[in-house]
């Protein structure tokens, strides 16, 4: 655990002489905003509660997204994922997966979630074993799924708030209660084991592997007005869905679902007049052959009164 430990000591470190950085920063900010229109006034006014940190963490942001990620992190998981077969991704992430389950097993149970802290365990067991130290998910095949949760998780379960965001040079999106739940499973077995290459090799896989996942949802970040304030907010989107366990996420979904589902219905209503007049206008000749024996129908109706009449008359004749 010394890289760890050195890990969190420089992040640390960091985040201070980044702050005092800012700080000045801020103080120049504001000197020039209370200059400025009251427009300016009303944009710090707005600022997210969650974020008391948001001028170092913006800071932070742009060095990690146009430094790190344009010239060392994607480049490097675009040649990972290009150069690295599927296979052997998928046993490398079964790895470091079965790594963390003794922490799943752990803090399922201080969650009070026994039955999902014992599939945690007999995950473990298995795919150590049966699975080759975890390169293949036996588990999984047989019906255990992997029941994952965080240290992190477990102090909000106990009702700790997340405390403030961090945006961590080179981690990415954090929050204090999430960054310190991670240092907390740092210590248990196995990954309390794990030193020097090892353990750097298990943090890298996951970055990078972290890194692939986005790669498709790049285009969408890059159309966002705030690039910083989308990822923050999907950051704790993800991390409420998972301390609930999907019970907010769902509910939220439902709810946008709904919305989209009325927006849709209203655009249906608007566009009913038109849907009907186009196939109107735009007959096949099949479809005009029908036409116009239905517009023949009347005619012949009429004409078979008459002629019956007429057979009547002749018949009265005779």
């Amino acid at each position: 655990m010394d890289l760890s430990k050195s890990l969190a000591t420089g992040l640390i470190i960091a985040a201070s002489f980044l702050g005092g950085c800012a700080s000045n920063h801020a103080q120049e900010q504001a000197q020039s905003q209370s200059q400025n229109s009251r427009t300016n006034a009303a944009v710090v006014d707005t600022s997210d509660p969650r974020d008391p940190l948001e001028p170092v963490n913006r800071e932070i942001w742009d060095f990690n997204w146009d430094v790190l990620d344009a010239y060392i992190l994607r480049p490097i998981t675009v040649t990972y994922v290009t150069v690295m077969p599927q296979p052997a991704r998928t046993g490398l992430v079964n790895i470091t997966d079965n790594l963390q389950e003794p922490a799943n097993f752990l803090n399922n149970m201080f969650q009070g979630k026994v039955d999902d802290g014992l599939d945690s365990l007999a995950r473990f067991l298995i795919n150590t074993t049966v699975g080759l130290v975890g390169t293949f998910d036996v588990a999984s095949k047989i019906g255990i799924e992997r029941k994952r949760e965080q240290f992190g998780e477990t102090l909000a379960v106990w009702g700790l708030d997340t405390g403030p965001f961090l945006m961590l040079p080179f981690l990415g999106p954090s929050d204090l209660r999430s960054f310190t739940g991670d240092y907390v499973d740092g210590f248990a077995f196995p990954m309390s084991l794990l030193e020097g290459s090892v353990n750097f090799a298990r943090i890298g896989i996951s970055v990078l592997e972290t890194r692939a996942q986005l790669l498709d949802q790049e285009a969408q970040l890059e159309q966002s007005v705030d690039d910083y304030a989308f990822v923050k907010n999907a950051y704790f989107e993800n991390l409420e869905f998972r301390v609930t366990d999907g019970k907010s996420g769902d509910k939220a979904l439902d709810e946008e679902q709904l919305d989209d589902f009325a927006d849709f219905e209203a655009m249906l209503e608007g566009n009913d007049f038109d849907s009907y007049e186009e196939p109107s206008e735009e007959l096949d000749d099949e479809a005009a052959d029908d036409a116009t024996k239905l517009n023949d129908a009347p005619v012949e109706s009429d004409e078979k009164p008459q002629d019956t009449k007429e057979a009547g008359k002749s018949k009265d004749g005779n």
